[in-house]
């Protein structure tokens, strides 16, 4: 699955302390993005629970995962877009609690 970011995803990123960025791209590469491939084979499947992925409320389309439990937490919001009839996923926010206020 291909991954793209919104500008202010790239913002957010760019706000993140060292130490949480790698915490992210780690939890990425060993849970999340294994869990996309399999959701892009069958949307059926349910998501790793240590990620706590479910929809964002008042969101439409918008989902969540919480990717740390410690301070600050861990959290960032997507969503699945089709371009040229390829599902992508595209990452909307990250940072902690306050990304929910802008999701």
């Amino acid at each position: 699955m291909k991954f793209e970011t919104t500008p202010a995803f790239d913002k957010d990123v760019g706000r993140l302390r060292r130490e949480h960025l790698q915490e992210f791209l780690e939890v990425l590469k060993t849970k999340f993005i294994p869990a996309c491939d399999a959701y892009a084979a069958d949307p059926a499947t349910p998501w790793p629970q240590s990620l706590r992925v479910k929809s964002v409320q008042g969101t439409p389309g918008v989902l969540e995962m919480t990717w740390s439990f410690a301070s600050p937490d861990g959290r960032a919001t997507f969503e699945f877009v089709t371009v040229n009839d390829e599902l992508r996923l595209r990452w909307r926010r990250v940072g902690d609690h306050a990304v929910f206020k802008r999701p």
